[in-house]
């Protein structure tokens, strides 16, 4: 007579995997800082701790494309007003502004831009009507065409390229040096004068 005590049943394997009903997942928390952790019983088996990697010393404070305030003006959009604190003003469709605190603009083929802009760097392949300070280079392509006042740091102009206006080299403007105090004792103010009364 057998006496052992009979075993659960195992699960039937299926076909084609390698599960076993002991191959059950363990849910794993990963904590910032630490080292990944693979669950146990999950594939191969669980292997020695990791030690956790050593900091990084962070990048340099480049502006990353993704960090930049970036404005796209489509084809066929028309834009007017003031546009400010923006980094790179993209110009597919027809912008009527004044650009302030900004460090480039694009304007393709199809753009056209009407106002003032003082900027860093531009790259003109449409139009440009107003006045524009380039602080930097100033890039006009063949298709480009600019009318009115241009400043410029420096000038890449390709063959075909228009320029009509005012053209001439970007000139950082000096800061005004303070004026000298006023002397403590200053020149005397001229004496009052009497009246003059007229008997009549």
């Amino acid at each position: 007579m057998n006496t052992s005590t009979p075993k659960p049943p195992a699960g039937a394997p299926i076909p084609g995997s390698s599960y076993k009903p002991t191959d059950i997942p363990r849910r794993t928390v990963d904590l910032p800082g630490a080292a990944p952790r693979r669950p146990e019983g999950y594939g191969a088996p669980a292997a020695a701790p990791v030690a956790a990697p050593a900091p990084v010393a962070p990048a340099p404070a480049a502006p990353l494309a993704s960090d930049q305030r970036r404005l796209i003006v489509g084809r066929d959009i028309s834009l007017n007003g003031e546009i400010g604190s923006c980094d790179v003003l993209v110009v597919e469709g027809t912008v009527e502004a004044k650009l302030r605190d900004g460090r480039s603009i694009e304007i393709a083929e199809t753009g056209l831009f009407k106002g003032a802009v003082e900027i860093d760097e531009a790259d003109i392949g449409g139009r440009f009507e107003g006045d524009i300070i380039v602080r930097g280079r100033l890039t006009v392509r063949s298709t480009g065409k600019i009318n009115g006042s241009i400043k410029y740091g420096e000038l890449a102009v390709e063959a075909g390229a228009l320029l009509n206006g005012e053209i001439g080299k970007y000139t950082p403007a000096a800061k005004p040096a303070a004026a000298p105090a006023a002397p403590a004792e200053s020149a005397p103010a001229p004496a009052a004068l009497d009246p003059i009364v007229v008997d009549g």
